[in-house]
This record gives C-alpha cells, structure tokens and sequence, in this order.
C-alpha cells in the first residue's frame, strides 16, 4: 500500500478543491484512476506526477520522494509446485523482509494473473514446475513489468546458464536460507528497500 502518497494527493486535492472526478479531467485520466492512487493501490508513473505536480501546483520532486517513500513495502512473489517448500521458503523470505507484500503460489497461471494486477518486486521462481517451465514464467512476467527482479530457487545448479538469458537477476540453489536471500538482494538488478531486519 502506498499510503504516504495516497493520503498526500488526496490532501492536496481537496485543498484545491477539486473532487476526483474534476482532477481526473484535468489529468485527462478516468476519476477511477484517481480513486487507485488515493486509495494506495496504485502508484502513478513518472510523467503522471510530474503532471500532477502542474496540475496541484506543488513540486515535482515532492511528489517523487513521496512515491519513492510509498514503495517501501515491495511486492514479491514466489512460485514453487512443491507446497511444503513455498510454505517453508515463503518464512524464510518474511524473515529477511518483515515489511515486504509476500505471496506465494504453486500455480504459475496465478503469478501471471496476481503480476497483471499487483506491480512485482522481486519474483523467486522454481525453473521446473510440473509441466511448466520457472524460466518461460520469467519471460512472461518480464513483459508484464520489465522492472521486476526474478531470481531463481532450484536444485538443478545446471540450469544456471539457461537462467541468464532470461534476464533474471539472480539464481540461488536450494535450500532457501536467509544468508542467501539477503546476499542475493544485494545484487538485485532494481534495488528494494528491505525494512529494518534486512
């Protein structure tokens, strides 16, 4: 949740004057676009802040630092068909981040639909899921947000050339542990905040 921006625009809103629907004119978006950043479910772009900043009269760079701030509690998954491991690996990942979103799924078609709807931080994904495949889920993940950081969980130390030309960020070999997690974040492609166990 980006509650630090969402309760500043709407503050700054409301002191202009304007409801959501007559800001979302302004803006030339839909009021309920306006109503996601408000609420803290969405985050707008760049160049939507530096509009907003125009059409709110205040600074840009306000704004950015306040949106940056917002992500602090990153968003990640983990898909892994074994529901033993993602039920274990998902403690070790709350551990290293107390503060992040985590969620876990088995089914790779789930991770698709959640990252279509839920702007993902860092993804770990097994490379062989049943009948699917860690490393074409990456792909399809990449173009969903191509910001996303994926690292790779799995006992096949073997598929590590294959990961990299995925663009994956990192590839760790099982057994998830938290020395692992922590040094793999630190080489993250898009760098997250951690919150303060990290």
């Amino acid at each position: 949740m980006n509650t630090l921006f969402a309760e500043t625009l709407k503050k700054l809103r409301k002191e202009k004057g304007l409801s959501q629907i007559q800001l979302g004119k302004q803006m030339f978006v839909n009021n309920s676009t306006i109503a996601r950043w408000e609420n803290g479910s969405r985050l707008p772009d760049a160049a939507m802040i530096a509009r907003l900043s125009r059409v709110l009269g205040v600074d840009v760079s306000t704004l950015l630092s306040m949106a940056a701030e917002s992500s602090e509690s990153p968003n990640i998954i983990m898909v892994d068909d074994s529901e033993v491991l993602l039920t274990d690996n998902l403690s070790v990942l709350e551990e290293v981040m107390p503060n992040a979103t985590i969620t876990g799924f088995i089914w790779p078609q789930e991770a698709i639909e959640y990252a279509k709807s839920n702007p993902i931080s860092l993804a770990i994904l097994d490379i062989e899921l049943g009948t699917a495949s860690g490393l074409d889920l990456c792909r399809t993940l990449l173009e969903i947000n191509p910001r996303t950081n994926v690292v790779y969980l799995t006992a096949y130390p073997d598929y590590s050339l294959d990961a990299w030309e995925t663009k994956a960020s990192g590839f760790m070999v099982k057994p998830l542990t938290p020395e692992n997690v922590r040094k793999q974040l630190d080489m993250l492609r898009y760098p997250l905040q951690r919150g303060a166990d990290a």
